[in-house]
């Protein structure tokens, strides 16, 4: 896939669901299969094509899709950097009891593994990075 300088997982245990086998500026692997473009990602489904074009874009549409997939906890990745959206879209799903966490696209990744090997009930919201 030519992931340079780039992140590949080692080792995942597949049986807990869809994990994130790699990441990098050609897209997310997720069972052998590149995503290059926003997607949404539960243990149980992959929704492609998901999300704005840009994180400043980032609408409370965009988070009830997530919501769909019933989680504990929600991750968003905001592409190569770390972007905020306002407070106001995500202010919801906090009042329901859901953690949001939000982090680049890479550390998004990598935290939605964990929480999956740890039995957690996660989405990620992904953005390209």
């Amino acid at each position: 896939m030519g992931y340079v300088a780039d992140m590949r997982f080692a080792e995942a245990d597949k049986n807990s669901g869809y994990l994130i086998e790699a990441y990098g500026r050609e897209g997310i692997q997720i069972d052998g299969r590149r995503y290059g473009q926003g997607l949404a990602l539960s243990p149980q489904r992959i929704i492609a094509p998901w999300g704005p074009p840009s994180p400043a874009e980032f609408a409370t549409e965009h988070l009830e899709t997530l919501l769909t997939l019933a989680p504990q906890v929600m991750v968003l990745g905001t592409g190569t950097h770390q972007v905020f959206p306002d407070p106001a879209v995500y202010c919801d799903v906090l009042s329901r009891g859901i953690g949001v966490e939000i982090m680049d696209t890479g550390a998004a990744c990598r935290t939605y593994n964990i929480l999956v090997s740890e039995g957690r009930r996660v989405v990620a919201g992904l953005l390209p990075c």
